[in-house]
């Protein structure tokens, strides 16, 4: 069965057209090392052939139908960040009270450290704090 590749057939004859052109044999390297070409570097072959002459019509048609054929590949969108969350003043407050008294305290100093990281403190730690900050600090 003989194959027909419009893709190969072009390169080639572009090849003997223009031999200088570094665009080309790049094209025509890539092409026979993978077996094929992206869809803008087909974009670039064609508008390269269609200025030399000699070039059947037919082939540029074809070529440019492989490429509409070929997926259009999108950049994603750039993906917006959740805004930081406000820390909460007082309980920094509270925390270096009870910090002030009692610089051991172990689950006050996790949750200091979690303030200071920003992370989130949950409402029942919020809770927890003030009540602490309550019973500790009278």
């Amino acid at each position: 069965m003989n194959d027909v590749n419009i893709v190969f057939d072009i390169l080639k004859f572009m090849l003997q057209a223009r031999p200088d052109s570094a665009f080309v044999k790049s094209l025509y390297q890539q092409y026979c090392e993978r077996g094929g070409l992206s869809k803008k570097q087909l974009e670039g072959l064609h508008s390269k052939a269609s200025k030399v002459e000699g070039i059947a019509p037919s082939k540029l048609v074809t070529l440019e139908a492989i490429i509409k054929k070929k997926p259009t590949r999108q950049k994603s969108e750039k993906i917006e960040r959740a805004p930081e969350p406000v820390k909460d003043e007082s309980v920094g407050k509270t925390l270096e009270a009870i910090l002030a008294k009692y610089p051991q305290h172990k689950r006050i100093l996790f949750l200091y450290s979690k303030y200071t990281h920003n992370e989130a403190i949950s409402a029942i730690e919020q809770t927890e704090i003030e009540k602490l900050g309550k019973l500790l600090l009278k």
